[in-house]
């Protein structure tokens, strides 16, 4: 702590006449007095030499800049005039030597009060922020003047690490010693207020501008209401950088000059760094507090929101670190107010989601059974949202499941893990999907065909399936709940298939490979012509957009009906052979079957009539296609 000003001393309570009258001083108290005096006396020549008011080269010229050498010895001689002026205090507070020495240190302090300006408002370029943040560890910090009374100066010391580090770093160190050593100078010998002064208004006035440049300004949550959204994401993305860039560079910068000029107070130290950075830092964590308060809800809305919580997130260790002074406190709660703000509109905006899920009114059924937009829209959603799982998994924490939803084993039935307590957040997304999927078996309901109906359900579940296994979904979920919704989509498709190509089956005979007589294999050619071509002309319109899951379908297809065809094709085909214009009763070869099937579900025919002309010629056209 900085010691008490010579100036209380000076102009305390005046000494009593008997003390003025005393008797003559004791032989030691003159010898000591006479070694004071001739200190006061060395100290006058240095100091009146660079008295701006007695010299008109100390007027223009800076001593610092002129020489570091007669700089140390300037503080030097500062300092031991002040230990001199302490002496006599305390022998002889009414001493004309005192007086001298006082009137000395005035035009000292003076001298160094002007030098301090000067190299502060200078030297901005070697004392920006960013070429403090970045100044070489290797350099030990420089200790008190004290250290001034070696046999070598500060060059000597840069000297010897300026191999080490680079041009700049050797003069943005160079200048904040002498700022250091000025300050520590001015503060022991009771100036400490007039360097403070100059100091905060110096580097307040660069945070203030590089808040500005950085694009943080103060608005109002009215005034961020009315403007377009591409304004508001423009400032959004502005102030994500900002808080990077004002974080690891301007205050970091800031803290660690202020840390090194006045490193013999810690009371200082504070007071300054605060009337410097406080403001500032207020106003950086404003923004997104007022962001947040906006009526606005939109789906980017909520990931510029997980930005700016992840921004803050990410930099709390160097935000606490940097505010840590008492002083901050307010600033500290500020930000962590306006974390747990971004949080809560992070849960708002998904509750709100799920109301837009919920009230999705469109009645059109999805042409072909294809993928429904709510599908897409809630999928690309959600797996965006995974990519924030880490903060998300700090926003819901051990927050309850969503009301009115089912306990949490109900989403992830069959984990092997159903000891261990579900992630909130893999909760809440896992209710998400499933009021999609509820959602999405109530639309299946407006097929007039119930086949299609279950294609539908295959489709958008497997959509579903396909985004959560292919993005950070699968992490949240876990591979069991693919598992078992892969399992769902099997049965949808399964029972598509009974309920879409079933009567084609059942066309033919239970045992095709069974001998029956000419007249019953007649029946069932005729039988299986009119249900093939009435399944075609249905499923043509039909679409799977996932590939693997059209080639599963076409394939277990294949199995079942191309199979089954064939035998009974090869069965009759012989006994058949001599039938006049056995052509139009034996329609279809196996190879047709296949090839008819190969072209489905790519959804290009016709919905309702479409009549697909299934002939032996367009048959033989397939074929060609197929080769």
């Amino acid at each position: 702590m900085p010691r008490k000003g010579m100036r209380s001393i000076f102009y305390s309570n005046s000494p009593s006449p008997s003390r003025s009258t005393a008797s003559p001083s004791t032989p030691g108290r003159s010898i000591s007095e006479a070694a004071m005096a001739r200190v006061v006396e060395q100290a006058e020549a240095m100091i009146m030499k660079w008295d701006a008011e007695t010299s008109a080269y100390a007027k223009v010229t800076s001593l610092f800049y002129e020489s570091k050498r007669e700089a140390h010895d300037f503080i030097k001689c500062v300092n031991e005039l002040q230990k001199a002026m302490h002496i006599l205090v305390s022998e002889n507070s009414s001493s004309e030597t005192l007086v001298r020495a006082q009137r000395l240190m005035q035009m000292a302090m003076k001298r160094l009060q002007k030098e301090f300006y000067q190299i502060l408002s200078t030297n901005r370029a070697h004392l920006d922020p960013e070429s403090v943040s970045t100044r070489s560890s290797r350099l030990s910090a420089r200790s008190s003047t004290s250290d001034y009374e070696d046999d070598g100066g500060p060059e000597d010391e840069i000297r010897t690490a300026g191999d080490s580090i680079s041009e700049v770093e050797l003069v943005s160190n160079n200048v904040m010693d002498d700022l250091r050593s000025i300050a520590e100078c001015m503060i022991s010998s009771g100036y400490g207020k007039e360097c403070v002064e100059i100091y905060k208004i110096i580097r307040r006035s660069i945070v203030d501008e590089g808040i500005y440049r950085l694009g943080v300004e103060k608005l109002s949550s009215s005034k961020i209401h009315k403007m377009d959204w591409e304004i508001v994401e423009m400032k959004i993305k502005n102030w994500l950088e900002a808080i990077k860039i004002s974080i690891k560079t301007l205050f970091t910068g800031e803290r660690i000059l202020c840390d090194h000029v006045f490193a013999v107070s810690d009371s200082i130290r504070e007071s300054c760094f605060t009337e410097i950075s406080k403001e500032g830092a207020t106003l950086l964590f404003e923004f997104p507090r007022l962001l947040v308060s906006k009526s606005r809800r939109s789906p980017e809305m909520a990931f510029r929101t997980l930005d700016a919580y992840t921004a803050i997130a990410d930099n709390w260790p160097e935000i606490e670190s940097l505010f840590s002074f008492e002083s901050f406190s307010g600033v500290r709660l500020h930000a962590l107010t306006t974390l747990s703000k971004l949080g809560e509109s992070v849960r708002t905006m998904l509750s709100e989601f799920e109301s837009v899920i919920q009230k999705n009114s469109s009645k059109s059924p999805v042409p072909g059974g294809g993928l429904h937009p709510l599908t897409l829209e809630v999928m690309n959603y959600l797996s965006l949202l995974a990519d924030y799982s880490g903060v998300l998994s700090d926003i819901f924490g051990d927050s309850p499941p969503p009301v009115n939803s089912p306990s949490p084993e109900f989403y992830f039935e069959g984990s092997e893990t159903d000891d261990t307590p579900m992630p909130a957040v893999s909760v809440q997304l896992a209710w998400l999907i499933l009021c999609l999927l509820c959602k999405l078996d109530g639309k299946a309901k407006r097929y007039k065909d119930v086949s299609v109906s279950y294609l539908f359900l295959a489709n958008n579940l497997q959509h579903v399936v396909s985004k959560v296994r292919t993005s950070n979904l699968r992490y949240l979920l876990g591979d069991e709940w693919i598992s078992k919704h892969e399992y769902k989509v099997r049965q949808f498709a399964a029972n598509y298939e009974r309920l879409g190509w079933g009567h084609v089956i059942s066309s033919l005979p239970e045992n095709p490979k069974a001998a029956i007589s000419p007249e019953e294999a007649k029946d069932s050619f005729r039988k299986f012509n009119s249900e093939f071509e009435q399944a075609y002309r249905k499923q043509s319109s039909h679409i799977i957009p996932d590939p693997k899951l059209r080639d599963e379908v076409k394939l277990s297809l294949a199995r079942k009906l191309v199979s089954a065809y064939q035998e009974f094709y090869e069965t009759n085909r012989v006994a058949l052979a001599t039938i006049r214009n056995v052509e139009m009763l034996i329609r279809f070869s196996p190879e047709d079957v296949g090839n008819y099937l190969s072209d489905l579900y790519y959804g290009t025919g016709t919905m309702d009539s479409g009549s697909v002309s299934v002939s032996s010629s367009s048959s033989s056209s397939s074929r060609r296609r197929h080769r």
